[in-house]
């Protein structure tokens, strides 16, 4: 089974991502030695969005154009409203989320970043949680929501906001470590 040390992880993020949505999954899973990738549609920095203004900037690794989902063990969406939003009317963010979704490799996803679970159109029947302004647009997608801490389907984690974090954090490590896509290649 995978370990977290060896695993590589994208985080897909654009200008307005949640702070702590980003930064504490980034910080946690290098301490635990993986190598964590924040992917983007523009190389350079792209800025936060903290409480009520803009935050500090994160250096995107890797545009969307450099990378595919083989590279890659697990695959993250922090929230906040604006950075989803940007991101789920480009084809090619959308495009990676839904191969991520396909491929059974770990995916998980924070406070509005379901957004683009929605727009890939991987939530039809699964088991979710949100933010709960978009709680709605997840049922009308054919999600099953529940207002819980952390949710799991088919290696899909989902949360509601920062307060979930470390929660989450230690689920995408679990999913990982649990090896959910190597098991399902061999039982194929």
């Amino acid at each position: 089974m995978p370990k977290i040390e060896s695993a590589k992880i994208a985080i897909l993020a654009t200008d307005g991502y949640e702070r702590s949505e980003l930064r504490e999954p980034l910080d946690f899973l290098k301490s635990k030695g993986a190598k964590v990738d924040v992917v983007s549609l523009k190389s350079g920095e792209i800025k936060s969005w903290d409480e009520d203004n803009w935050g500090d900037s994160v250096t995107v690794d890797k545009t969307l154009d450099e990378v595919s989902v083989s590279d890659y063990d697990a695959l993250i969406l922090p929230g906040g409203q604006i950075n989803p939003d940007l991101l789920r009317v480009e084809e090619k963010a959308v495009k990676f989320v839904r191969e991520f979704a396909e491929s059974g490799k770990t995916l998980a996803a924070i406070c509005h970043g379901p957004w683009l679970l929605v727009e890939a159109d991987v939530v039809r029947g699964r088991n979710v949680t949100s933010y709960g302004s978009i709680k709605t647009d997840l049922i009308n997608a054919g999600a099953n929501w529940s207002d819980q801490e952390v949710v799991t389907d088919e290696a899909v984690i989902t949360s509601r906001n920062p307060k979930d974090l470390p929660a989450f954090n230690a689920k995408i490590v679990e999913e990982i470590e649990e090896g959910r896509h190597e098991r399902q290649i061999a039982a194929e």
